[in-house]
């Protein structure tokens, strides 16, 4: 966003390198993921069971948007059935950090934000 100019066009905002990390974890079940492969490697089936309210088919939706961004990586080991299993990269290290620093930042701020969301809510 440095040297960011105004009018701001379309075109700047969606080849901005930062909007394009807002968007992926800023998404409904990224984050929750990180976090969770943050502790570890994880099978399919373990990150299936990990997270409630998140179907099969968003899970391998949301895996496949990680794995190509670079911040997941998925190793298939043989078997019947085959099984895979999900890793944070060093690159998706790296993100997790400054996401739990943003975490930080919201727990800190939390009562700040719900009282300013009360006061613009009072001026409507």
């Amino acid at each position: 966003m440095a040297g960011l100019t105004a009018p701001v066009t379309v075109d700047d905002h969606h080849g901005c390198p930062a909007t394009a990390v807002l968007r992926r974890v800023g998404d409904k079940w990224s984050p929750v993921l990180l976090s969770l492969l943050a502790r570890g490697g994880r099978g399919f089936n373990e990150l299936d069971r990990s997270v409630e309210g998140l179907s099969r088919r968003m899970l391998i939706r949301t895996l496949r948007s990680l794995e190509r961004d670079g911040l997941v990586s998925r190793t298939v080991h043989a078997g019947v059935p085959p099984r895979s299993e999900y890793a944070l990269t060093d690159l998706g290290r790296s993100l997790r950090e400054h996401l739990d620093a943003l975490g930080r930042w919201a727990v800190t701020h939390e009562a700040e934000l719900a009282a300013a969301r009360r006061r613009y809510a009072e001026h409507l």
